[in-house]
């Protein structure tokens, strides 16, 4: 059987849940059904599919190897019909990932503002401040910030951001303003934490010496705006990417501390596969984003 054709029998057995059934959608009779999927497993080495009298349900490898599948299948089709002179405009589903609160604020608008421009687009945006595996998860597209840990990925740079230091004008009143990373010691902080804890808050000394201060948060929390909340309320200095509290310091709700102990700037990037050619969708998401990410005050450092 041909290889893709296999993979197209696979999809259509997940999605109805029951090989006899996608077999009759498909032309195929069970026992090729049945055939096809024990040839599939046993080339992998790895059951597929959890199978009962009455249902199946794909298990976790059959998980990843239908996301894949519907993406390589799409990505032939597109392919097929490009090459046939039916046209070059983008189609098929673009899955784009990218920061919790940087996602929320600026990249959900880029990509409805890019399906208003294709119609034959469809998208799926994933927010998560753990940076997804785009081949493992199926991302064409994901906004990084910071330096890149990967390899085989191809980056675009749209900008950076810096890590500031910021507390309530109420808080800064009642408790003193620090002039130095070391008069941290002595404050409430309030961290959100991420991935690493206890959190070490590194500094660059004006004469290029660097600082390190480790602090003991008196809240800490995973997510960036309850964060950014706790400092605007007045419990204590907050550490943060500059885009999570941009509006609050603008306002006046938190300010600015120890700019001359500031970090150097985190770069923004645009990151996507190099394994394979960029599908029509892909490469006009990244020329239509990618502009509109550079123009954002908040990615100018």
């Amino acid at each position: 059987m041909d290889r893709l054709e296999e993979l197209r029998l696979f999809v259509a057995a997940v999605e109805a849940g029951s090989l006899a059934a996608a077999g009759r959608r498909l032309g195929h009779s069970p026992p090729a059904m049945t055939r096809m999927l024990a040839g599939l497993e046993e080339r992998l080495g790895v059951r597929l599919l959890d199978r009962s009298t009455r249902h199946l349900a794909p298990t976790e490898a059959g998980r990843r190897l239908t996301e894949q599948a519907r993406r390589l299948l799409a990505d032939y089709a597109e392919a097929m019909a490009e090459a046939a002179g039916e046209g070059t405009a983008p189609r098929g589903r673009l899955r784009v990932a990218a920061p919790l609160v940087f996602g929320r604020l600026h990249v959900a608008p880029v990509v409805t503002a890019f399906l208003a421009a294709q119609p034959a687009v469809t998208a799926e945006l994933l927010l998560s401040d753990q940076n997804a595996d785009l081949l493992e998860e199926g991302v064409d597209v994901a906004v990084r910030i910071g330096q890149l840990g990967e390899s085989g990925l191809v980056a675009r740079r749209v900008g950076q951001v810096r890590r500031w230091l910021a507390a309530s004008p109420a808080y800064l009143a009642a408790r003193g303003t620090p002039q130095t990373p070391e008069d941290l010691v002595g404050h409430d902080t309030v961290v959100f934490h991420g991935r690493a804890f206890p959190p070490d808050w590194r500094f660059a000394a004006p004469d290029g010496q660097e600082a390190t201060v480790r602090v003991t948060p008196r809240f800490a929390v995973n997510e960036a705006r309850a964060a950014v909340a706790a400092a605007v309320a007045g419990h204590g200095i907050l550490r943060a990417l500059s885009y999570q509290m941009a509006d609050e310091l603008a306002s006046g709700a938190l300010v600015r501390l120890l700019p001359a102990w500031e970090t150097p700037p985190l770069p923004v990037q645009l990151v996507f596969p190099s394994a394979r050619l960029l599908p029509p969708r892909v490469r006009a998401f990244l020329d239509f984003a990618a502009p509109r990410f550079a123009a954002l005050a908040v990615l100018r450092g």
